[in-house]
C-alpha cells in the first residue's frame, strides 16, 4: 500500500513501492491502492513543479477518495483480510472518488 515517488533536479519516478508480484499476476488479487496513491504524488509533484494548483486539488481528492473509501468500510483489499481483488478495490476507489467529487461541487 506504500506510494513511491524517486525526485531528480527534472524528473520524477512514481509507482507502488512493492514490487511486481508476480505470484497473483493475473488473479485479481492486486491492491491497486498504492498505485493511485503513487498518481497523487505525480499529480501533486506535477501541480508544484509547474504551478498548476489543479493538478495538486486533484492530487488530494484522489488521497482523501482513498482514506474515505478505507474509513467507511468500503474498501477491503484481500492483503488485508478483505474481499476485494484489483477490480473490487477499484470499484470502491472511483465510487469514493466520486462522493468526494460530490462534496466539492
Amino acid at each position: 500500500m506504500a506510494p513511491c515517488a524517486e525526485l531528480g533536479d527534472k524528473h520524477g519516478l512514481f509507482q507502488p513501492a512493492h514490487g511486481s508480484a508476480p505470484d497473483i499476476a493475473g488473479q485479481d488479487k492486486a491492491n491497486p491502492t498504492a498505485t493511485i496513491l503513487s498518481g497523487a504524488l505525480m499529480l501533486d509533484w506535477l501541480g508544484e513543479r509547474h504551478g498548476r494548483p489543479g493538478l495538486r486539488e486533484a492530487a488530494a481528492l484522489l488521497e482523501r477518495a482513498v482514506e474515505a473509501a478505507f474509513a467507511d468500510g468500503s474498501l477491503r483489499p484481500m492483503e488485508f483480510g478483505g474481499d476485494q481483488g484489483l477490480n473490487a478495490a477499484t470499484g470502491a476507489i472511483v465510487a469514493a472518488l466520486d462522493r468526494e467529487m460530490g462534496k466539492t461541487g
